[in-house]
């Protein structure tokens, strides 16, 4: 069960800045508060107060609000009206489903002068005969009774059969109050006995008390309040799992391939370069402080967001030469995990004879242009030299074709060329 504090008044004015000195507003509803204290102390200035969906079982406490306008009982143990005369500005009550069965307590209201709404739906009293005329006639200043507008002509009547219908009232409520076995302190003695006497329980008792049908009474309440306690007291110790842990490491030593964060991710071997490649799929915009990444010889961890993806590799890697680098672009994570066994690979000789085949080509051009450049010197003659020489050379064909014919001799024996 909840006392109201200083503390829980701070939690409950965060729209006030935490002060409740100032304090015009506050809602203390569905706190299981059994006792209303220290609140006309605290709060001087307070206007409207929430107090419905509680154990409240007496109105105590609130007789220093004098700016006090509105306050909501709806929903508690209240048996009777009392404790309101200081309240001088206060406009409307509700006290819809409480436990209400002196109707006579409503005359305490009558020095609230500003009273203009109050609602009793739900008690017990308005079942009485008579129960209407008898507010309205007690009360005159009363605008609104239970959400209905009160007319001038009802409230004539009332007051003409207010005698009569008092007398009534009271024979009424002396025949419930003798019939019903409880009031304030007999509530506050068994909400106290509740409260030490709690205990867990199964499910079939549960059940079966929800099952049973039993009259809208405090004592009912309690009981409902009671159970509802130890429903909440019992995934605490009971039913509560507990978080599984996920096994990366077998116990003979496995390594297991575990992908937690459920991320896309690609594995590429690279003969070429002989290493291995993980582009891990990471969150663009997740932190790199929230990721951790582990290179062992025969696998790699990362930890994102305390998930962990684990891979198995196909070979052993050097971890001390291994590069983790993250993309600024798509914020994917690339882990380079250089081999272990280095393996020499048929590019690097060719390689050395491509170069050799270069250097090669590089003399071959330069030993033609060399001879190109000899060519181009032999040839640069003067005009007059070259029409010496083909003169020349036409001489010495002529010569040349006189000495054959002086050789050549004739043989009568071959026929003549047709």
């Amino acid at each position: 069960m909840t006392s109201i504090t200083e503390d829980l008044l701070r939690k409950c004015a965060e729209h006030n800045d935490c002060e409740i000195f100032s304090l015009e507003e506050v809602s203390l509803h569905q706190r299981n508060i059994k006792k209303i204290e220290h609140i006309d102390r605290w709060c001087r200035d307070l206007k409207i107060l929430y107090l419905h969906s509680n154990l409240i079982s007496k109105i105590e406490n609130l007789s220093r609000l004098k700016k006090l306008e509105y306050i909501n009982f709806t929903l508690n143990n209240i048996t009777r009206i009392e404790n309101l005369r200081g309240c001088e500005s206060l406009r409307k009550l509700d006290f819809t489903a409480n436990f209400i069965g002196e109707l006579t307590s409503v005359e305490s209201l009558q020095d609230n002068y500003q009273l203009e709404e109050l609602y009793l739906t739900g008690n017990p009293c308005t079942e009485f005969e008579g129960y209407r005329e008898f507010v309205i006639a007690t009360l005159p200043q009363l605008l609104i009774l239970d959400g209905e507008k009160i007319k001038k002509s009802e409230r004539i009547v009332a007051l003409q059969k207010y005698n009569r219908i008092r007398s009534e009232i009271l024979e009424q409520e002396k025949f419930y109050l003798k019939h019903i076995q409880y009031n304030s302190e007999d509530i506050k003695e068994d909400l106290e006995n509740s409260w030490n006497d709690q205990e867990t329980c199964d499910e079939e008792s549960q059940s079966k008390f929800w099952k049973q049908q039993t009259k809208n009474t405090p004592q009912s309440r309690i009981e409902i309040y009671k159970h509802m306690e130890k429903s909440r007291k019992k995934p605490n110790s009971e039913t509560k799992k507990p978080k599984l842990v996920r096994k990366l490491i077998t116990d003979d030593g496995k390594i297991l391939n575990v992908n937690e964060p459920k991320l896309d991710f690609e594995f590429t071997d690279d003969e070429k370069n002989n290493c291995y490649k993980l582009d891990l799929a990471v969150f663009r915009f997740l932190d790199t402080s929230l990721l951790e990444a582990d290179v062992q010889p025969n696998y790699v961890r990362v930890k994102v967001k305390g998930k962990y993806f684990q891979l198995l590799l196909p070979g052993e890697v050097h971890p001390d030469r291994s590069t983790c680098q993250r993309s600024q672009t798509t914020g994917h994570l690339v882990i380079i995990m250089p081999k272990a066994d280095e393996v020499l690979m048929g590019r690097k000789c060719l390689g050395k004879s491509h170069s050799s085949i270069n250097n090669q080509k590089k003399k071959k051009n330069v030993s033609e242009k060399h001879d190109l450049g000899m060519k181009n010197q032999s040839i640069t003659y003067s005009i007059d030299k070259i029409v010496n020489i083909e003169a020349s050379q036409n001489k010495e064909l002529v010569s040349h074709i006189k000495d054959q014919e002086e050789v050549f001799v004739d043989n009568p024996d071959v026929p003549p060329l047709l």
